[in-house]
């Protein structure tokens, strides 16, 4: 890992978000400087370097590219909106960067994703502010498809993931931090929303 935190928040800084976010499917962007921490998080237990990366519900592909430009082997995105797709590519472009993009839902991975075991999974999974429960598919995909998993998750509900993935996954480390939430859909009243979460890092225990 040779580039410093700060360069990679200022790349990912420079990157598009949702044209038309949907509020059913939770698009809030990741900021860059919260994207940059979760992937050095990852980066720093050597998870990122040289490994294959799996960004599910990728969206304009913010911590997809980040973990490309970290040097990652491979890096695929699944993402079930085709225009954030269009937006993810041309990132990826901007930023001169390889990423596999795949369309398709989380809850039902296509071919060839269902069918690989990846060594680190990155996510901003939906808070279940929307759809009850939203982020359960989210967890459920990583831990069947990567070895370690770094997510992101509202503060507070690491009693419930911890309740939900025994047996399955081993909660190793979390790291509070802020998600700031620009005003991007009808529904938003302040120009900015704070919102507590933490970054999680899980070991898969999936066979």
């Amino acid at each position: 890992m040779t580039m410093r935190l700060r360069h990679l928040e200022i790349a990912l800084q420079g990157l598009e978000g949702f044209a038309s976010p949907r509020p059913a499917l939770e698009q809030y962007p990741t900021p860059a400087p919260l994207a940059a921490r979760l992937l050095f998080f990852a980066a720093g237990h050597g998870e990122i370097g040289g490994r294959a990366v799996l960004d599910l519900g990728s969206g304009t592909g913010v911590l997809a590219c980040g973990a490309a430009l970290l040097g990652a082997a491979s890096v695929t995105g699944v993402e079930t909106d085709r225009a954030a797709i269009a937006v993810a590519g041309t990132n990826a472009e901007r930023l001169g960067v390889a990423v596999e993009w795949v369309g398709g839902d989380v809850a039902d991975l296509p071919e060839p994703v269902r069918s690989r075991v990846y060594d680190t999974v990155v996510m901003n999974p939906p808070f279940g502010a929307q759809v009850t429960h939203a982020d359960r598919p989210f967890v459920d995909a990583a831990l069947a498809h990567g070895r370690s998993v770094y997510g992101l998750f509202n503060a507070g509900t690491l009693p419930f993931l911890e309740r939900y993935i025994a047996g399955r996954g081993e909660v190793l480390e979390t790291v509070a931090a802020r998600l700031a939430l620009p005003r991007s859909m009808a529904h938003h009243r302040k120009a900015v929303v704070e919102i507590p979460v933490e970054c999680v890092r899980i070991r898969s225990l999936v066979p």
